[in-house]
C-alpha cells in the first residue's frame, strides 16, 4: 500500500471522488502543513495553524495507480484559486498535493504541467506540490461525511459552487 494527500479544499467534498474505487483501501480527513501539533477543528478553521485541510488516501499502485489519483485530484478543485476553494476561503482551504515519494513529487508537477498546457483554464495554476509532513485524522465526526450526512452533504456541494465549477470545467 502507498499514500496520496491532496488538500483540495472542504474536505468533506474531497473523500467521495476517491472512495469509490477498487484499489483505494481508505480516505480519511485530517490536517498537514501547519505548525502545532495535534491540530483541531476549531485550529485548523480559524486559519492561525498552518494546516491545511487534506485527505490522506492509502491504495494497491498496483490496482490505482498515483497518476490516476492526480486525474481525480485536479478534477475536483480550482487549481487557479490561491485564496481557498468556492465558498470556503482562507489558507486551511487552499490547494496542495502533498507528495511522500520523489516518485510522486515527479508525477504530480509532470500532471501540473500538463494540466497548465492543455488550455483549460486561463489563469495560471496554482496548487502547490509540497513534501509530505505529519498528518493528523480530524475529529471522528468529519470522517465519511457524505455517508454519515448524506443530505447536508449534497446541500454543501450545491451551496458552495463546486459542482457548477466541475460540470464547467470537465464535464464538457
Amino acid at each position: 500500500m502507498e499514500k496520496a494527500t491532496f488538500a483540495g479544499g472542504c474536505f468533506w467534498c474531497m473523500v467521495k471522488p476517491f472512495d469509490q474505487w477498487d484499489g483505494i483501501e481508505s480516505v480519511l480527513s485530517g490536517y498537514m502543513g501547519g505548525h502545532i501539533e495535534n491540530p483541531t477543528y476549531e485550529d485548523v478553521k480559524k486559519g492561525d495553524s498552518g494546516h491545511l485541510e487534506v485527505v490522506q488516501i492509502e491504495f494497491d499502485p498496483t490496482a490505482f495507480t498515483y497518476e490516476q489519483l492526480l486525474e481525480i485530484y485536479w478534477q475536483q478543485i480550482d487549481p487557479t484559486d490561491d485564496g481557498g476553494q468556492f465558498h470556503d476561503r482562507g489558507e486551511s482551504y487552499q490547494t496542495a498535493i502533498f507528495y511522500h515519494t520523489n516518485e510522486q513529487k515527479d508525477q504530480a508537477e509532470l500532471s501540473k504541467q500538463k494540466l497548465a498546457d492543455s488550455g483549460r483554464f486561463s489563469k495560471p495554476i496554482l496548487t502547490k506540490i509540497l513534501p509530505a509532513k505529519t498528518f493528523y485524522v480530524a475529529e471522528d465526526y468529519h470522517q465519511d461525511y457524505y455517508k454519515k450526512n448524506p443530505n447536508d452533504y449534497a446541500e454543501d456541494r450545491a451551496i458552495s459552487g463546486r459542482d457548477t465549477f466541475i460540470e464547467n470545467h470537465w464535464k464538457k
